[in-house]
């Protein structure tokens, strides 16, 4: 097997109430750093699954074949192999199959620092009401950031995303709101399955460890960035399935998209002002926008104080 796979031996360190779903397509060695990552946790989980959605891959399949032959691995591996029906197919999958009250969530190409699950299972014992959690992210590959999602209730949740991917939930909670919809292949399937979860109790939350504990991986390629494309037409497909929870929330999830908008509007005009007062040249779509600004969104404004720049003494 291509890798060492690194492992935590003190085995004192199992969490018997969580288990681990980790779903691959043909990922190739990366799955062997998603599993090393998780054999290196402060707290191990019960249980790896790893779902196989399908690779055709020749060394993604080989990987995987050699990984079940391997007797020494800290955490027990089950390697379950489909036809390729997506990654909400290949996360209930995996989820159905476990047995413990708290499951782990990772895709193959991502990785965990160590205390993870150590750090965002508690957060989950402290809370009862809380559905799931998880924790800020560190983005490596394409781009080295740090990324802070926020968490929080139903109103939090219906203007944008606020929980990464990779995540605790409890999986009485996954029973109940039926898990992830089949039927979305073109992404922000993990933030529906975030708005059915916080939809079973008017109490329910999802909490986020303030600490970069997700090694998230960036390619220009990637699933993610490609459904970016189809946003307005997922969004209308989510607004009309979770339609009782927008009409309960309308004014929260609206003021939560116009926050969302001049926030960006905000830094931009900040961008144009520093190029100009710094005598650069600013693009032409800056250009064209300062000619014809936008009306009724707060754009116009912006290009008046932008403009002003040019009366200042």
């Amino acid at each position: 097997m291509e890798g060492k796979i690194k492992m935590n031996n003190n085995r004192d360190c199992f969490g018997a109430d969580i288990e681990a779903v980790i779903t691959s397509f043909n990922q190739g060695t990366m799955i062997l750093e998603a599993v090393e990552s998780l054999c290196a946790q402060t707290l191990l989980p019960k249980k790896i699954i790893i779902v196989d959605d399908g690779s055709k891959e020749e060394n993604s399949i080989r990987i995987l074949k050699d990984m079940e032959k391997k007797a020494d691995l800290s955490v027990p591996v089950m390697i379950h192999y489909q036809e390729n029906r997506g990654v909400s197919s290949a996360r209930n999958t995996g989820i159905k199959k476990t047995l413990a009250p708290m499951v782990l969530v990772l895709d193959g190409d991502d990785k965990l620092e160590p205390e993870f699950t150590e750090y965002v299972s508690q957060l989950l014992r402290d809370n009862p009401s809380m559905v799931a959690a998880s924790s800020r992210m560190h983005t490596f590959g394409i781009l080295d950031s740090i990324v802070c999602p926020a968490g929080g209730n139903i109103s939090s949740f219906l203007s944008r995303n606020c929980c990464p991917a990779t995540h605790i939930l409890r999986r009485e909670i996954f029973e109940q709101c039926g898990g992830y919809d089949e039927s979305m292949r073109s992404g922000f399937e993990d933030w529906d399955f975030f708005l059915s979860m916080i939809e079973t109790s008017p109490e329910a939350w999802i909490g986020i460890v303030d600490k970069p504990l997700i090694q998230y991986r960036t390619a220009p390629a990637s699933s993610n960035i490609k459904s970016m494309d189809k946003r307005l037409e997922i969004m209308r497909f989510m607004i009309e399935k979770h339609i009782s929870s927008y009409h309960d929330h309308l004014a929260d999830a609206l003021l939560g998209i116009e926050t969302i908008s001049n926030l960006r509007l905000y830094h931009w005009e900040n961008e144009v002002t520093h190029a100009i007062r710094s005598h650069q040249e600013i693009s032409r779509l800056s250009k064209e926008f300062l000619e014809s600004p936008t009306y009724g969104d707060g754009g116009m404004a912006s290009a008046v104080r932008i403009a002003s720049i040019g009366e200042e003494k």
